[in-house]
């Protein structure tokens, strides 16, 4: 983002991917995500899928150093709550000491109640993808639950792909069984279609919507399938389950208040003014506006010549 505003008040504008910076912040959203992918190897699904919060809360912060933004009530009252909610999710987590071996990964795959689940995901997945692609319904709803849908079978391979990464470099080799590929095929590919889902909802609505909405249905859905798929939560007392899910309520609630009302910034690109238009009161912007739906197109022959007459 910084990159992208010193480069549109620039006299001589150059492509964002030959600046430094740009490849500084690149490579430090890659090593972010490989310690992201590291720690599903180490924690439940269940702990490491609401910490993303973390993220959030930073980055309304650190946006005030680099992006000279001014820090609001709601970011640190959002923060509060976050941190709040972090706190409670770390020490109510659940704790399955058990190493995941590829053996173990089989057997999960292929219990009952992770196909009943498997079954209910994709014909979920399949209503959503028939309004999404027949109805031509773009809702931010459907996009972002279609993404969440597809986030619980990534964390789910995710996880047994990290972890027998982790036995196999400790000693305890896992990399010759199937289910080690089988489960990089599914992370890479439904990692793929999250990208392309929400890559549309982000280009049809505001940030501010879709970063709480994708937080919550992703955290939500990735817990559900590390119970389903890990059993995570099969031995932990009631009153640790309930503290951990007002944990996880507390981080969305800090989520969504930073996220509330928060301006979007837009580059001001300025429209060629060819001054007052003849036959015509007032003065109006030739260029038209970008957004609009009837950008690219042309005007109806009929009101071009009675707006002429």
């Amino acid at each position: 983002k910084c990159t992208h505003l010193r480069l549109a008040y620039r006299t001589d504008p150059k492509p964002y991917y030959t600046s430094k910076l740009w490849w500084c912040g690149i490579t430090l959203l890659g090593l972010g995500e490989v310690g992201n992918f590291t720690a599903y190897g180490f924690a439940p699904i269940a702990l490491v899928a609401p910490l993303g919060c973390v993220s959030v809360i930073g980055s309304a912060f650190i946006s005030v150093l680099f992006l000279k933004k001014t820090v609001r009530a709601a970011d640190i009252l959002g923060g509060a709550l976050t941190v709040t909610g972090t706190y409670l999710l770390v020490v109510f987590a659940p704790n399955v000491p058990q190493e995941l071996t590829a053996r173990l990964v089989q057997n999960y795959l292929v219990s009952w109640p992770f196909l009943v689940y498997s079954i209910l995901e994709i014909i979920t997945f399949c209503i959503l993808l028939y309004f999404y692609k027949r109805k031509a319904v773009k809702h931010i709803m459907v996009l972002l639950l279609m993404v969440a849908l597809l986030a619980s079978l990534t964390v789910v391979a995710v996880k047994a792909v990290a972890s027998m990464i982790m036995l196999s470099a400790k000693g305890k080799m896992q990399l010759m069984y199937p289910v080690f590929y089988i489960m990089i095929i599914l992370m890479a590919t439904s990692c793929a279609f999250q990208v392309k889902f929400l890559n549309q909802a982000a280009h049809l609505y505001e940030a501010t919507a879709v970063v709480p909405i994708n937080f919550v249905f992703f955290t939500t859905s990735a817990i559900i399938s590390g119970v389903i798929f890990y059993r995570e939560f099969q031995s932990a007392a009631l009153l640790s389950v309930f503290m951990f899910l007002f944990g996880c309520l507390l981080s969305f609630l800090g989520v969504f208040v930073i996220a509330r009302n928060k301006k979007e910034e837009h580059l001001q690109i300025p429209f060629i003014d060819c001054g007052h238009i003849p036959g015509q009161k007032l003065t109006g912007k030739i260029q038209p506006d970008s957004h609009s739906s009837l950008y690219g197109t042309l005007n109806n022959e009929h009101d071009s010549v009675k707006s002429q007459s």
